[in-house]
């Protein structure tokens, strides 16, 4: 069955749309005693409970197809007589109006359902008058089929938790009467298979509502056929093969997230061909091998991953997809994402500190190479600037650097000197002071020791 199979079960499951034809049941309490029997015609009952029972019906087919929804396959000796699918096929066909067929599979059902509390036993029966689809969706007026079938659903009933309440007759705040509640059903099925918009009597539809435990026993000894991992359980197992033989939790996180994201890679190029049937991706043997080939695991572990995985999945390979942790890859990817941003800051950082740098060396040299404008009234014929050479000057033409030609004093001086260098008026003139020392020199555009 497709989604899409079970998504047009369900969208029946309406008010206007439901054509159960009835309903029967029984409760059983936690010694496995019947303590009730329920026989209905579903449409007459009363609008709450009719309502309450379809949304019963709507959980057991609810979920996800290969993790909550099981579709079962019955061996060939549940086909002969005294089979189970023989048997389920005589209480679909008695239309629930069997007695004796139906308290055999009450039984058949409290002898195998692995709980300890009360619960409670509910089979409808209905018949879909399948219409004619057009390949563009669009219904015809013309009966392509009767599928005739059973949908079973077993809820666990418990009392509501102790507490105070209005007791409204004797109008006083008091212990509250603890009452027995049906809950949503914990494990269930539809019988036959309604695949391809059509009734397959070989197979049936299990329903679980808990994907780590979904009741094996149920599918084994009540619906006799062989129990099959849900998509939880696929995941677990496979992530286990792995741990196992590596040992190395760290490593093994590491491949397992490695061999996530491959698998994840294989759907994702198998979902770009829109065009073609998407037929499911399984991982055989053969695959296994190759996805291990690429990983950098020595043989000796790559072996033993390869026995344990054909040991614990035998002839059925699961699909690629139930294999698949999409919350793993969602919180790789998040830390994936986190770590590249920190590397960006790391690198903004590191080019924030070389601007810095950069900027304070621009400063000294701005400092060292202040620029000082001079007024002067008087300049020689010859345009020699003697008069304003100084010690540690370099002139414009001396050095050669045009950028400079608007200033007439060019300062170049070490830098342990700058804090020496005053401004000064002298003889009403002003004059930059740099104290010298008498071990030091000073070079006026390339004439030395002038002092």
């Amino acid at each position: 069955m497709t989604k899409k199979d079970v998504l047009e079960l369900k969208r029946r499951l309406k008010k206007n749309e439901c054509t159960f034809t009835r309903m029967c049941g029984c409760y059983v309490n936690a010694e496995k005693e019947i303590i009730l029997n329920l026989e209905e015609t579903f449409l007459n009952l009363k609008e709450e409970e009719f309502y309450k029972y379809l949304e019963i019906a709507k959980k057991t087919l609810s979920g996800t197809l290969g993790n909550n929804l099981l579709e079962l396959e019955f061996p060939i000796d549940e086909e002969k007589a005294g089979g189970k699918q023989q048997f389920l096929m005589g209480l679909k066909d008695s239309k629930l109006k069997n007695s004796a067929l139906l308290e055999a599979f009450y039984q058949l059902v409290i002898d195998n359902y692995d709980y300890s509390g009360n619960y409670l036993i509910l089979i409808f029966h209905d018949s879909y008058d399948v219409m004619t689809k057009t390949s563009d969706n669009a219904k015809l007026d013309e009966s392509e089929e009767v599928y005739d079938y059973l949908l079973c659903a077993v809820c666990p009933v418990t009392l509501t938790k102790a507490g105070l309440g209005y007791l409204e007759i004797e109008n006083r705040i008091g212990p509250r009467n603890r009452d027995w509640v049906v809950n949503a059903p914990d494990t269930g099925f539809v019988f036959p298979a309604f695949s391809d918009r059509s009734t397959d009597i070989h197979s049936l539809l299990y329903f679980t509502k808990d994907a780590k435990e979904p009741h094996k026993e149920f599918m084994e000894f009540v619906l006799g056929c062989p129990p099959k991992q849900t998509a939880t359980e696929q995941k677990h197992t496979f992530q286990s093969i792995i741990s196992n033989a590596i040992k190395d939790d760290q490593k093994s996180e590491a491949v397992f997230l490695e061999i996530q994201e491959t698998l994840n890679q294989m759907v994702e190029e198998q979902s770009a061909y829109k065009d073609t049937k998407q037929e499911p991706l399984f991982l055989t043997n053969d695959s296994i091998q190759e996805l291990l080939s690429a990983s950098d695991l020595p043989e000796e572990i790559t072996t033993k991953i390869e026995t344990s995985y054909a040991e614990k999945f035998a002839d059925m390979p699961p699909v690629i997809d139930h294999l698949i942790d999409n919350k793993l890859l969602a919180a790789s990817a998040q830390k994936r994402k986190e770590q590249e941003l920190t590397e960006q800051v790391q690198r903004l950082q590191e080019k924030l500190e070389e601007v810095t740098i950069i900027g304070d060396r621009l400063h000294n040299l701005d400092n060292i190479e202040a620029a000082v404008s001079l007024e002067e009234n008087d300049s020689n014929s010859d345009g020699d600037n003697s008069q304003d050479q100084v010690t540690g000057i370099n002139s414009d033409s001396a050095s050669g650097e045009s950028a400079n030609s608007n200033y007439d004093v060019i300062l170049r001086v070490k830098p342990q000197k700058m804090q020496q260098i005053t401004s000064q008026i002298i003889d009403g003139k002003k004059c930059i002071v740099i104290p010298m020392e008498e071990d030091e020199h000073a070079n006026v555009n390339g004439v030395t020791n002038l002092l």
